[in-house]
């Protein structure tokens, strides 16, 4: 029988998957003392988006066969030290595509129409002229720049699309031609897309390449007034960079799922500003979505354990 870690408690409905297969040996986190005293046991890790899966951690489990993400980005594993040990290493990229799409456009509406603002505002009960002080804005017509064209950038163009925005895309990887024909206007450069939209949303993975893409220089790129989206990675954002745009009035406003680090800190000053709002990184996350997410990665798991090759499988050399 294979020994499961979870860094989640595994829900009941899903231990009949490990009948047969495996046993769980426990659940939590892989920095705590209980993990410690099964690491050398450990063959499958069904792992979650903030503990770091390094070498050093490899090194503590020498058993280890499988590192199983219940989500799409596999920024915190060390994926060449896993391959290097022969670690297969899974992801679950197709479940979170519809409720990040969502989220995205979910805060894009609230915070185009300032419903920060108003509810913090009534909340604490202010008494002032909220019909001629309100700033939301229409849909209707306005340009939303997407960039990264992958599930959830093309699933975020129907939704936008569908509320009767023009739709902008850039993606380093697609052509034109290809863009275009998935009904989306397509941007030569990141910085030809900046300029023109209302709306920028992010959906691109953290590679070393994008870390603190949004900078400074880019956010001054954008059209003066625009808002600012992030569902994808904290680390691709200069924080610092969008406060500032945000109290020069450059920007109108953001929406922000995800921070660096997180959770962020109580005190970061993007958690305070009524022209922001902020969840903590759940824009994939709904009551079916997370029971896709357990399915799907001990299924890869098991499929590895099996010799069958799972099909998000993120280093196949390990498989070859």
């Amino acid at each position: 029988m294979y020994k499961f870690w979870c860094e989640r408690p595994l829900p009941p409905q899903f231990v009949p998957l490990l009948e047969g297969v495996g046993v769980l040996l426990g659940a939590g986190s892989v920095t705590s003392a209980e993990f410690a005293a099964h690491a050398a046991e450990v063959e499958v890790i069904i792992a979650g988006a903030i503990s770091r899966f390094d070498d050093a951690l490899m090194q503590k489990t020498p058993a280890l066969k499988v590192i199983a993400r219940t989500g799409i980005g596999v920024d915190n594993v060390d994926v060449k030290a896993a391959s290097a040990r022969r670690i297969a290493v899974c992801n679950a990229p197709d479940v979170p595509t519809r409720p990040t799409a969502e989220h995205a456009i979910t805060l894009l509406l609230a915070v185009t129409k300032f419903l920060h603002g108003v509810d913090r505002a009534l909340e604490r009960g202010e008494r002032r002229d909220f019909y001629s002080q309100h700033r939301a804005v229409e849909f209707e017509g306005l340009r939303l720049g997407i960039v990264g064209l992958g599930r959830i950038g093309r699933k975020v163009a129907q939704y936008g699309r569908g509320l009767g925005m023009v739709v902008v895309g850039y993606d380093p990887f697609l052509t034109a031609e290809q863009v275009a024909g998935m009904g989306i206007e397509p941007a030569p450069t990141l910085e030809a897309l900046l300029a023109q939209a209302d709306a920028v949303t992010l959906h691109i993975p953290a590679t070393p390449e994008n870390i603190r893409l949004m900078n400074a220089e880019r956010f001054a790129q954008m059209k003066a007034g625009a808002y600012f989206i992030n569902t994808a990675r904290g680390s691709l954002v200069d924080e610092a960079a969008l406060l500032a745009a945000l109290e020069s009035g450059h920007l109108a406003g953001a929406g922000l799922d995800v921070f660096d680090p997180e959770p962020p800190q109580a005190d970061n000053p993007l958690l305070h500003r009524p022209d922001v709002i902020a969840t903590p990184h759940v824009g994939g996350v709904t009551q079916s979505s997370r029971n896709r997410f357990w399915e799907v990665s001990l299924q890869q798991a098991i499929q590895v354990l099996k010799g069958e090759r799972p099909p998000h499988l993120v280093n196949p050399e390990v498989m070859a």
